[in-house]
């Protein structure tokens, strides 16, 4: 095996470097990872653009990764050479009050790969063995890219308690809301409604599970849920638009039903028009929700067994030869370029 790997490093907002740098070997506890696939999330733009205040440069970014194991410490037990896994990026310390009752994802020192310390947009990779999760051979290396995804739709839908009884409203048709109204329609909700400016997004979300779409440039979106619903409103909803007043937009009355439950999924810091009114007028429940816990296995076994729609979600496959291309087309975007899986050459 050769001595060096290449490595992506955003050295500061919008410059890059692509560095030949020495292969890392395993300490006792860790497991060594070729990289296979990894998924270009849109926090991943922002940390390019210098629009994430967590982050720090140099970083190697990428959170959504997979790769195959090529060697282990001494110390590993649970796996081994020749394992497909999926890398969890959510270091926990363990012992403080949220990693002791059952919150490790928002833990009191969280630390995520890709974001506050190096990802794994890199050739090899060691992790401590704890974070890796072995996944099943079958499922292909590109669409083993979703699992990290996926974990962020059913985190999210667990946390907003979806289940048969309840009708979902879905702001923003995009990969994370196609993702959550997938997550939706498994856990059995009886109607799921999906909106959004793009008409190709909401035709989309329609073979994720959609039972209607809302076009909010053209249809007033309270209007249409109270067609909808006879009236009663939505007993959940997602905001995964997640821009400046969505969660404003949310809000607003005729959506949610009283005692319903509001899901936000962005980490947008500008001010919203939200006022105690209309939170307690309804007594509504606002949930947050950040990244995912415990969902990493259940989701990898549910890929397996082929309970996910992956294809149509990604719209362009990226050569980690060419990563040039990424970075150019987060400058310059481009509509058939919605959603990114960089593929490992020999991955392809």
């Amino acid at each position: 095996m050769k001595d060096t790997m290449k490595a992506v490093v955003v050295t500061e907002p919008h410059k890059y470097e692509i560095r030949e740098v020495p292969i890392p070997e395993p300490a006792d506890n860790q497991v060594q990872i070729k990289l296979m696939a990894a998924g270009v999330c849109g926090s991943d733009v922002h940390i390019f653009k210098g629009e994430n205040p967590n982050s720090r440069y140099p970083l190697i970014p990428g959170h959504e990764n997979v790769g195959l194991v090529t060697k282990v410490g001494k110390d590993c037990t649970h796996i081994q050479v020749g394992d497909h896994v999926v890398i969890d990026y959510v270091m926990r310390c363990g012992e403080c009050w949220q990693c002791t009752h059952g919150r490790g994802n928002v833990c009191e020192h969280v630390l995520v790969r890709g974001s506050g310390t190096d990802g794994g947009w890199r050739e090899y990779w060691c992790v401590e063995e704890p974070y890796v999760y072995k996944i099943d051979d079958s499922i292909p290396w590109a669409d083993a890219a979703f699992i990290e995804p996926l974990t962020i739709g059913e985190h999210s839908t667990s946390r907003g308690r979806v289940g048969p009884d309840d009708t979902v409203f879905v702001l923003g048709a995009g990969t994370i809301g196609t993702i959550i109204t997938q997550a939706c329609k498994l856990k059995g909700a009886k109607t799921i409604i999906c909106c959004d400016l793009d008409d190709a997004c909401l035709e989309r979300s329609k073979e994720f599970g959609a039972d209607y779409t809302i076009n909010s440039k053209t249809q007033n979106i309270a209007e249409e849920i109270r067609k909808i619903t006879d009236g009663h409103g939505c007993t959940v909803a997602f905001d995964a638009a997640a821009f400046p007043g969505s969660l404003t937009m949310v809000l607003q009355p005729g959506i949610v039903c009283n005692a319903g439950r509001v899901v936000p999924m962005g980490f947008s810091t500008e001010p919203e028009k939200i006022n105690q009114q209309m939170i307690n007028g309804r007594e509504l429940d606002i949930i947050g929700t950040r990244m995912s816990l415990n969902q990493w296995v259940p989701t990898a076994q549910k890929m397996a067994e082929g309970k996910y729609r992956v294809k149509g979600l990604v719209t362009s496959y990226i050569k980690f030869s060419e990563i040039d291309r990424v970075f150019h087309l987060i400058d310059h975007p481009d509509e058939s370029a919605k959603k990114m899986v960089i593929l490992f050459d020999e991955a392809e």
